[in-house]
């Protein structure tokens, strides 16, 4: 009996049928882990403020760029479990499934050890080639180190989620989240304002939540009745679905490195403004962030949607997933980007009262928020085409693109016009760059395949 004939209630037919409604049914589930995530990052954020003062609230801040520098390489090799996944599941294919499934959780218990080792012995060199201040360094140097303790359980969590969400279940991830955050921040609470641990108490709060996650994560697997079930005496590596993980996965994983080194760039000429500057582009960063998972979970969406109708042949329906997931991200940028900069000192006062940090906030808000949807077609076309297996040239179109249009901006253009103003205008200059290298290249891609279509009709 094919996995597609048992399909459980929290499953979607990405197949057949309507395609809108299954993108939001898909898609909400997913912003709303993001918010959620984003939320809870909030509670460490605000309670860090405002119990510990603004230089632990730099120092928390000042890491932020760097964990996800560090962790996304990694996370982007998930994206391949992803595709490989939905393109066994819709095919029916249950024991290369099977097989996929306990290759990815397999890595990502190797990766999340090896990234213990990364954050305890980097953590204060990278810190310090960052021109972190004097005052934040040691701090900022603690956060790190304990928050890298849980990569094990981060790792196993988001590649748990990621087989789920490539067979449309998106809603129990969501569910275990509310349940780890809701723990996060109680711990947040307890040992910042009761026990003031500061810093290393948000960064113990943290690991303790991602541990919580990754049980409830992998439970839901073990327990499953289908291909997807884990068996942990199964756990090993096969080559060839590594293989084919990394095809996909190391491109996305790179791109998204790079990009986030943009961003570590970005960060230390924030540094080079002070302490003001760095709150105030913690808490606007905050605030972006709502804006990135929203834009992400149609991206996850049109991947997993692509990838699955690619696995049995429906390639015209691929295009309408992608007409669909452009009027979508468009769409919900338009509301809540323009909501965020309306917003924003309003937003910004949840962080902080200080007016200068709110200040700096709404100039950074300014660039980065009312023009977001043009990065969310700047990722929805690469999410297309890792659907389709084709993961390398998005990744190196993304980071001439967005990383290379940053470079020159932070070190041509910005040293000889130094303000927030001229060093986030990048932003939107990058995203405009891309989107033409990302279509053109969307373009051939299809093209190619539809004369593959003609030759085997």
């Amino acid at each position: 009996m094919s996995s597609t004939a048992k399909r459980s209630k929290y499953e979607i037919d990405m197949c057949n049928g309507t395609i809108m409604d299954k993108l939001i049914s898909f898609s909400l589930p997913l912003m709303l882990s993001g918010i959620l995530q984003l939320m809870f990052n909030a509670v460490d954020i605000i309670v860090i403020g405002r119990f510990s003062g603004s230089r632990s609230l730099a120092a928390v801040g000042s890491t932020t760029a760097l964990i996800n520098m560090f962790t996304n390489l990694f996370i982007g090799i998930s994206l391949g479990a992803n595709v490989l996944s939905a393109r066994f599941y819709a095919a029916g294919r249950d024991k290369e499934m099977s097989e996929t499934v306990h290759t990815a959780i397999t890595l990502a218990l190797i990766s999340g050890i090896l990234m213990v080792f990364v954050g305890l012995i980097f953590a204060k060199p990278v810190l310090e080639l960052m021109d972190t201040p004097d005052d934040v360094i040691n701090l900022s140097t603690l956060y790190m180190r304990i928050y890298f303790l849980g990569m094990p359980f981060f790792m196993l969590y988001n590649y748990g989620a990621s087989i789920l969400r490539a067979v449309g279940d998106t809603k129990r991830p969501l569910f275990f989240l509310i349940i780890a955050g809701i723990v996060n921040a109680g711990l947040n609470m307890c040992l910042v304002i009761i026990f003031h641990l500061g810093v290393a108490g948000v960064a113990i709060g943290t690991v303790i939540s991602q541990l919580i996650s990754s049980v409830l994560v992998l439970r839901c697997l073990y327990q499953s009745q289908t291909s997807y079930q884990l068996r942990f005496s199964k756990l090993k590596i096969k080559g060839e679905y590594l293989k084919q993980i990394f095809q996909v996965g190391i491109p996305a994983g790179i791109q998204s490195t790079v990009i986030n080194f943009s961003n570590v760039l970005l960060q230390s000429s924030v540094n080079s403004f002070g302490s003001i500057a760095m709150a105030g582009y913690t808490a606007a960063n905050n605030i972006f962030g709502f804006l990135y998972v929203t834009v992400n979970a149609v991206t996850q969406a049109c991947m997993s949607f692509t990838s699955q109708n690619y696995g049995v042949g429906k390639w015209k329906r691929m295009d309408r997933v992608l007409i669909d997931c452009l009027i979508l991200s468009f769409t919900a940028m338009m509301i809540l980007g323009n909501s965020a900069y309306f917003f924003g000192p309003k937003l910004l006062t949840i962080y902080t009262s200080n007016p200068k940090v709110i200040q700096c906030g709404m100039d950074i808000l300014l660039y980065t928020t009312v023009t977001y949807f043009l990065c969310g077609f700047m990722d929805l076309f690469p999410g297309a085409l890792r659907g389709m297996g084709r993961s390398g040239v998005p990744m190196i179109l993304s980071v001439i693109g967005t990383v290379g249009t940053r470079i020159v901006w932070i070190f041509w253009i910005f040293p000889s016009h130094r303000s927030l103003d001229i060093l986030f205008i990048s932003y939107p200059a990058s995203w405009i760059i891309t989107i033409i290298l990302q279509v053109i290249c969307y373009y051939f891609v299809r093209k190619q395949l539809y004369g593959r279509q003609a030759v085997q009709a």
